[in-house]
């Protein structure tokens, strides 16, 4: 898919810098820039022709958004095989990088658009028993409770499995005498199968296959921890240890010893390797503390040092719902109410109570960061965005007309928006509830597991909730209007200021901060609705605050004196037949703003979001093809959205 970008970029008339003349200045025939210099005409021939420069002769800026999905399961995680998967790691990279291959359950498939990079992440306790145990291993059958779930799992009964070792798994009751701990060999053996696949489908330069598993703490009764482990190394490296788990001697819920383990890691490796929390809308508080969750204290200057150093990204967006911003914490943002999971923990064992959110949210997490930044000196939650899809069906999909649920048990049939997804007592999540959500957007010079871990180090990533919209943000002193009337916003920008991720200090006397904002559709989806900065910051009294501009809006509609745009931008979605129309929106939106209500004395945070147009949910694509009246309860319509790493100001 990266080969076509430029050519579809171009066609729409804004190259955002994915185009530069260096493809011109490799050609042998090429003079230098000596002859160049001696020869050149008095006047250019063309009147929008630049003059030479060494900037043009290399592009030395990130030039290149490269697609990917961080968080994608398999066969090899033991509750996505009880749902009944059948997809391995090779088949999950066959898949991303655009080959048609046999699903599950619906016959053949193949991904509309090929992503550019994946992470198998399947979970690393428990790596590769379900495969085993589906093939009738003969030491799980010869344990009572491996023959109960095998039976049950031929008879057709996957489902109440997958149920069981969830909450089993959730509770710490999972049957000791069944796991297959990190010292067992066929965990060993899953381990060296799920490098293998990575670099057997390992290509630089055209498709990158990251190794990576999931760390699944689980603090009971559920309270979801959960971190991607992402290597930047190959197989050389990778192997000489094996995946963090959270159970038994072996293993820990306690993300500081994960943290350990992955100084561990380094140390013995030189290799490099990063962690992504994600789901705190399933932590029930836990996600950003203030009070240690294992020992009950308030945390540590270590404590907030290592993880600001561990996890440098939070996956904002999945199938488990939207984790950008809740509407109880954001009463006047309208768009708040994205996809929102807050009825409890990961299994429903513990319902949600009002002052846990505010420990679960990106937004609030943001703040929460800079509080204990101003207290201990790190900002522990200093984290970029992106999003991810955590299928346990093999297949990463993200688009709502190529939606293949959060598993096998889920991918498209008649039923699968009622079976529900979670349920304990009465509190349950039905399936139409899941998000066809997201991807990870990084913004790199080269295709390679070095470039785009390093992009990710640096936070130089968005995410968003399916679509491939084009977003570049920067931030500087010295942004004029102009700036954003250019072709190359991102020559502007680097040259300026810091991009996405990136730091602002100590403003000069009298400016305040600046930011050169440009988003171009999806070239095959929807128009914009508008461009948004989110701004959070602790004033002087230590309260957390936030506030919303629309900086950019579509249709000639205004922004008014509060920075807001009250008008919506309308909706043509048609929802008997499934479609939409882009007479509305725009396809391009580019801007400086500069902030009216900066105080250089308080610390700060900025990130923009992108809105897409309304356009018809993955449920009522699902509605049209079955022909269901799915009821008024269903979700039909949404409007997605990108979201992209902050730039922070600290006095």
């Amino acid at each position: 898919m990266s080969h076509l970008k430029p050519v579809i970029i171009l066609s729409l008339g804004f190259c955002f810098a994915v185009i530069s003349s260096p493809l011109v200045a490799q050609d042998a025939g090429t003079p230098s820039k000596s002859a160049y210099d001696d020869e050149k005409p008095s006047r250019p021939y063309s009147p929008y022709a630049r003059p030479y420069s060494e900037y043009d002769a290399g592009v030395s800026y990130p030039n290149q958004v490269y697609w990917g999905d961080t968080h994608l399961h398999t066969s090899f995680s033991m509750d996505a095989g009880a749902f009944g998967a059948r997809l391995g790691p090779e088949d999950a990279y066959q898949f991303a990088r655009g080959d048609e291959i046999e699903s599950t359950t619906a016959g053949r498939v193949r991904l509309a658009r090929a992503l550019d990079f994946l992470v198998v992440a399947d979970h690393s306790d428990n790596m590769g028993f379900f495969p085993d145990l589906n093939a009738g291993a003969d030491h799980l059958l010869a344990d009572p409770k491996g023959k109960e779930w095998y039976e049950k799992v031929q008879q057709g009964k996957g489902m109440e499995v997958a149920f069981e070792i969830i909450d089993s798994f959730s509770r710490g009751t999972y049957p000791d005498a069944i796991m297959y701990y990190p010292d067992t060999q066929p965990y060993k053996d899953a381990w060296a199968k799920t490098i293998e696949a990575a670099e057997k489908y390992n290509n630089p330069g055209k498709f990158t296959a990251f190794i990576g598993y999931e760390w699944t703490s689980q603090v009971p009764p559920g309270q979801n921890l959960h971190r991607v482990v992402i290597y930047r190394d190959g197989a050389s490296k990778a192997s000489q240890t094996v995946p963090a788990t959270t159970y038994g001697d072996q293993g820990s819920t306690d993300p500081e010893y994960l943290w350990s383990l992955l100084q561990a890691y380094e140390d013995k490796t030189g290799g490099d390797v990063l962690a992504i929390a994600h789901n705190g809308n399933l932590s029930n508080g836990l996600m950003f503390p203030l009070i240690n969750p294992v020992d009950g204290k308030p945390i540590t200057r270590e404590y907030v040092e290592t993880r600001a150093k561990w996890e440098p990204l939070y996956e904002v967006t999945q199938i488990k719902g939207d984790g950008e911003a809740h509407p109880f914490l954001s009463p006047n943002d309208e768009f708040a109410d994205y996809g929102t999971w807050d009825k409890g923990n990961l299994n429903l064992s513990e319902a949600k109570t009002d002052d846990m959110l505010v420990h679960e949210y990106a937004r609030s997490g943001l703040q929460l960061g800079l509080k204990v930044e101003g207290k201990l000196g790190t900002n522990p939650y200093k984290f970029g965005m992106i999003g991810s899809t955590d299928s346990h069906t093999g297949l990463a999909t993200a688009d709502e007309d190529n939606f293949f649920g959060k598993h096998s048990g889920s991918e498209p049939g008649p039923e699968r928006m009622k079976h529900p997804f979670a349920k304990f007592g009465e509190l349950s999540i039905l399936g139409w509830e899941t998000l066809a959500s997201g991807y990870a957007a990084v913004w790199a010079k080269e295709n390679t597991r070095e470039a785009i871990f390093e992009a990710m180090a640096r936070k130089e990533t968005y995410g968003t909730t399916g679509p491939r919209m084009l977003v570049r943000f920067f931030g500087g002193w010295d942004f004029v209007a102009d700036d954003a009337r250019t072709r190359q916003p991102a020559e502007a920008g680097y040259a300026k200021g810091v991009p996405m991720g990136g730091d602002l200090s100590k403003a000069p006397e009298g400016k305040s901060p600046s930011f050169l904002i440009a988003a171009l559709k999806d070239p095959i989806g929807a128009n914009l609705d508008r461009v948004q900065v989110v701004k959070g910051w602790v004033d002087s009294d230590g309260n957390l605050q936030e506030r919303l501009y629309d900086v950019a809006v579509s249709d000639g509609r205004k922004i008014g004196k509060d920075g807001r745009c009250k008008t919506p931008v309308g909706n043509t979605v048609d929802l008997e037949n499934a479609v939409w129309s882009n007479t509305i929106g725009d396809t391009e939106m580019v801007t400086v703003w500069k902030d009216p209500d900066f105080d250089a004395g308080l610390r700060a945070f900025y990130y923009v979001r992108v809105i897409e147009i309304p356009t018809p949910r993955w449920t009522a694509y699902d509605a049209k093809y079955y022909g269901l009246d799915v009821g008024d309860e269903v979700s039909m319509i949404s409007q997605e959205r990108a979201y992209t790493s902050p730039i922070w100001y600290t006095p």
